[in-house]
C-alpha cells in the first residue's frame, strides 16, 4: 500500500486513543506536543501517563473500549493488542470514516505514524510503508546524530528572515535567489561553534543591498528576543 504523505495541524482538535501502555503513551505524549485535545480509554494506564493526567493534560476514561467512545474524534490511535477490541474501534472508525492507525496492524491503518525526528520546528519524517519499522527506526537514530540542536535553531533564524524579505514586494524568482543565497553549507556548524560574527556578516553581505539597516536591524532583534544571538 502507498501512503500519502502530509502533516496535520491537530491544535484542539479531539483525539482518541485506546490503550495505556508504553506503546499507548508514546502517541499520548506525540499527540500532546502537538496540541490535540486527547481521550485516553484504559483500565489502567502507565505511570508516566498516570502523571500527565494528574496534570490534566488528557481525559481519561478508567474501563475497556466501548463503542460510541470516538464520539466526535478527528483522529483515533489503538495502541493495544486486544484483537476483539482493534476490530470493534476499526469497525467503529470506518462507520464513522474517521482517521485511524491501529499500532502495528498496517491492515488496519487508514494513515500510519512515520519515524520522527524534530528539532522544534524541523520536522525529519521516515516511512518504509509499514514495511520494516526497524529500518525506520534504525535511520531515525542516524538521522538524530546527523541534525542536532543546532537545527532548531537555523529554523528559527531563516523563520525571522523571511517574512522580511517577503514584505520587500520584490518577485518570486528574486525571492527564491535570496533564500538560496542565505542557506549558506556552513551555517549550521557557525550555530554550533557559536560563530554569531559570522552568521551576522553572511547575513550583511546576502540582504545588505536588498534589506538596508532598519531591516538587518529587525533580524537581529529579533535573534536577540529569541536568545540566538
Amino acid at each position: 500500500m502507498s501512503f500519502y504523505p502530509i502533516s496535520v495541524d491537530l491544535k484542539e482538535r479531539p483525539c482518541v486513543v485506546i490503550g495505556g501502555g508504553k506503546v499507548a503513551a508514546r502517541k499520548v505524549l506525540g499527540l500532546l506536543s502537538c496540541s490535540a485535545q486527547v481521550t485516553v480509554v484504559s483500565p489502567e494506564l502507565t505511570e508516566e501517563l498516570l502523571l500527565q493526567h494528574a496534570d490534566g493534560r488528557f481525559r481519561w476514561i478508567d474501563r475497556e473500549y466501548r463503542s460510541g467512545d470516538l464520539g466526535n474524534a478527528f483522529l483515533v490511535i489503538a495502541a493495544t493488542d486486544d484483537e476483539e477490541t482493534q476490530k470493534q474501534v476499526y469497525d467503529d472508525a470506518v462507520t464513522n470514516n474517521l482517521l485511524l492507525n491501529v499500532a502495528d496492524v498496517p491492515q488496519r491503518c487508514n494513515f500510519i505514524l512515520p519515524a520522527t525526528v524534530r528539532r522544534g520546528d524541523l520536522t525529519i519524517s521516515i516511512s518504509t510503508s509499514g514495511k520494516s519499522p526497524a529500518l525506520a527506526r534504525k535511520l531515525r537514530m542516524e538521522l538524530e546524530k546527523r541534525y542536532g540542536s543546532e537545527y532548531r535553531i537555523l529554523v528559527d533564524i531563516l523563520g525571522a528572515i523571511r517574512p522580511e524579505i517577503l514584505a520587500l514586494g520584490l518577485p518570486q524568482s528574486e525571492n527564491e535567489n535570496l533564500f538560496k543565497k542565505l542557506l549558506h553549507d556552513e551555517m549550521a556548524e557557525w550555530i554550533k561553534d557559536g560563530k554569531w560574527d559570522i552568521m551576522v556578516r553572511h547575513l550583511r553581505s546576502v540582504l545588505g543591498d536588498k534589506a538596508g539597516d532598519d531591516m538587518l536591524q529587525r533580524i537581529l532583534t529579533s535573534l536577540d528576543d529569541k536568545g540566538l544571538n
